[in-house]
């Protein structure tokens, strides 16, 4: 009809997922069934309707609340209010817990053995995780996206740090020309991928060789602990360091070099007129299993 405005077409793949009209129709039938009409209810409704899951084999929950949340920004769902009254472009404020004392600690790394990493499993340690990344990682804090484990680091009760981990970023031309990867292949793998977020060793904490241990210990544990929580074992592992910064502690962890990033930041690799330049940042990868290029570009379970 002349003067009728153009509806917005449905995406042929959303998330990596193939999608469509027929998906539309369906997640638009599920959002009108839900009952109760809430944004977790839907997700689960779409999940099971589209057969979206996790390499575990459990419901994609997650990616199905980001989808819907890409579909309402494109218009072509609307989605009822959150009912925290967050999430519709409001910030987020994440839960702090108060920041410790600083008890300096020095002297050698065997004075501190064993260390231990604490999966952050409750309010308070979440808390504490995200207080001591807000307060002294040099990126701030950031809230991980996808399937994600965090930990605290101890040394003898000593609280010494905090690491983090979630998805893999989308897409990275070193990374898949190190791994051989197809953009078919990254599609389907990339669950098999994590990105270590955060790593930080609190500043009054002075003990050669303590971070390039934690990232060796970090490497040995988190395939079981994220194999019990997601039900699927990562297969390697990435992370970026930022300039000034060398990384030297993931040299002495055996991580693997392959270069500075590309894309410099979401805006693309050129500031617009009157922003300065974003810092370059260097990938860094780290093989979890030994035939890491089998795993992920096969088309079997990959871990």
């Amino acid at each position: 009809m002349v003067g009728q405005s153009a509806q917005p077409s449905s995406p042929a793949r959303l998330l990596g997922r193939a999608f469509g009209p027929q998906a539309l129709l369906a997640v638009r039938e599920e959002l009108r069934l839900a009952s109760p009409c809430l944004r977790a209810e839907i997700a689960r409704r779409v999940c099971r309707r589209l057969a979206w899951q996790t390499p575990g084999g459990r419901p994609a929950l997650m990616s199905a609340r980001v989808a819907l949340l890409r579909l309402e920004a494109q218009g072509l769902v609307e989605l009822p209010p959150p009912r925290n009254g967050n999430g519709n472009g409001k910030p987020w404020h994440p839960r702090l817990g108060a920041l410790p004392p600083p008890r300096p600690v020095a002297g050698s790394l065997s004075r501190l053995e064993p260390i231990a990493l604490r999966r952050v499993h409750d309010a308070e340690q979440s808390g504490l995780w995200n207080s001591l990344i807000a307060a002294y990682h040099y990126l701030g804090h950031c809230n991980l996206p996808g399937a994600q484990l965090r930990y605290l680091i101890y040394g003898r009760d000593q609280l010494l740090g905090a690491i983090g981990f979630g998805a893999a970023a989308w897409s990275l031309s070193l990374r898949e020309q190190f791994i051989g990867w197809t953009p078919a292949q990254r599609q389907r793998r990339l669950p098999w991928v994590l990105n270590q977020a955060r790593f930080l060793i609190l500043p009054w904490v002075r003990v050669a060789h303590l971070a390039s241990h934690v990232l060796a210990r970090a490497a040995r544990q988190l395939p079981e602990d994220f194999g019990r929580r997601y039900g699927w074992r990562p297969v390697l592992l990435e992370t970026f360091v930022q300039e000034p910064y060398a990384g030297a502690c993931y040299r002495a962890a055996h991580w693997t070099y392959l270069g500075p990033t590309r894309g410099r930041g979401k805006k693309g690799p050129h500031p617009a007129a009157g922003q300065s330049p974003l810092p370059v940042k260097h990938l860094w990868v780290y093989p979890l299993v030994r035939h890491f290029r089998r795993a992920l570009c096969g088309e079997g379970p990959a871990g």
